[in-house]
C-alpha cells in the first residue's frame, strides 16, 4: 500500500473524531448562557430590568443552541452536561431570582417587614427550586419520556418571571399589589418546576426532515412576539406555565363526569 494512504482515511467519515478545537463549539454557546446570566445580574443591580429581561432570553438562546451544535458535531462530553448544568443554574436559578428581588425587595419595604421577608423567601424558594428541577433533570435524563418534561423547565420559568418583570418596568405599574403579584408569581413558577406536571418538550419534532407548511405560519407570529415583547413573552410563558396544571386539571373534570354520563 503506497505510503500517501493512512488508516484514517480508510475510514467511514461518521466514525472519525472531530478536532479537539471543535468540542469547545458547543461549550462556547454554554458560555454564552453563563454570559446572559451575569449580565442579567449586573443590569438589574443597575437598575435596568429590561436589558436584565433581554439577558435572560438571550441566555436562553445560547442554551438551546449548545446541545444542539454538540450533536451536530459530535462532540458530547460528560464535561459539557456538567458545565452546561451550572451555567443554567445561575441564567435561569439565581439570575431570575436576583432581578425580582432587585426590583421588588425596596419597593415592598415600606409595607411591613413581614413583606419583606415574604419578598426575598419567594426569591431563594425560586431558586432552590431551580437546583432541584435541575438535579432531578440530570438524575433521570437516561431513563426520562424525552417527549415531555416532569416539572417546569428552567429556561421557561426563568422566562416567565423575567418577561413579567420586564412588563412591569416598561410600564408605570407600582403599588403594593403588583408587588405582592410579581413575588407570587416568582413563588408559583418555582414551584411549577419541582411539581410533577408534565409538560411538553417539542422533542420529537425532526427538524432536520421536512418541515410541514403549517409551520411556515410560525413565521409571522414570532415577528408579532418579538415586536410585542414584553407582553408578548409573558403571554406566550405564562400560558405555557399554566398549561400543564390546566390540563391536569380538565382531566380531573372529564374523569368525573364520564360515569355519571355512562350511567343508565
Amino acid at each position: 500500500m503506497s505510503a500517501e494512504y493512512h488508516s484514517s482515511d480508510l475510514e467511514p467519515v461518521d466514525t472519525r473524531r472531530p478536532s479537539r478545537g471543535v468540542y469547545w463549539l458547543p461549550n462556547l454557546f454554554t458560555t454564552g448562557t453563563l454570559f446572559g446570566g451575569f449580565y442579567a445580574i449586573v443590569a438589574a443591580i443597575d437598575g435596568n430590568f429590561s436589558h436584565a429581561g433581554i439577558a435572560i432570553f438571550v441566555a436562553m438562546l445560547a442554551d438551546g443552541l449548545d446541545g444542539r451544535v454538540a450533536r451536530w458535531t459530535n462532540t458530547q462530553s460528560d464535561f459539557g452536561k456538567e458545565y452546561d448544568s451550572l451555567c443554567d443554574m445561575v441564567a435561569f436559578g439565581v439570575a431570575p431570582a436576583i432581578v425580582v428581588y432587585q426590583w421588588g425587595i425596596e419597593r415592598i419595604y415600606g409595607y411591613g417587614p413581614f413583606w419583606v421577608r415574604f419578598g426575598w423567601l419567594a426569591c431563594f424558594f425560586y431558586a432552590v427550586a431551580a437546583a432541584l428541577r435541575l438535579a432531578r433533570f440530570n438524575s433521570r435524563a437516561a431513563t426520562a419520556d424525552k417527549r415531555y418534561f416532569e416539572g417546569l423547565p428552567s429556561p421557561s420559568a426563568a422566562a416567565a418571571v423575567a418577561s413579567f418583570i420586564w412588563l412591569v418596568s416598561e410600564f408605570p405599574v407600582t403599588g403594593f399589589s403588583a408587588l405582592v403579584l410579581a413575588f407570587s408569581i416568582t413563588l408559583c413558577i418555582g414551584a411549577l418546576m419541582v411539581s410533577k406536571f408534565s409538560y411538553w418538550s417539542g422533542k420529537e419534532l425532526n427538524m432536520r426532515g421536512r418541515i410541514p407548511w403549517v409551520y411556515a405560519a410560525l413565521i409571522p407570529l414570532i415577528y408579532v412576539i418579538v415586536s410585542l415583547a414584553p407582553v408578548s413573552l409573558f403571554t406566550l410563558f405564562g400560558l405555557y406555565a399554566a398549561s400543564a396544571p390546566l390540563h391536569w386539571v380538565w382531566r380531573k373534570v372529564t374523569r368525573k363526569k364520564r360515569p355519571a354520563e355512562t350511567a343508565p
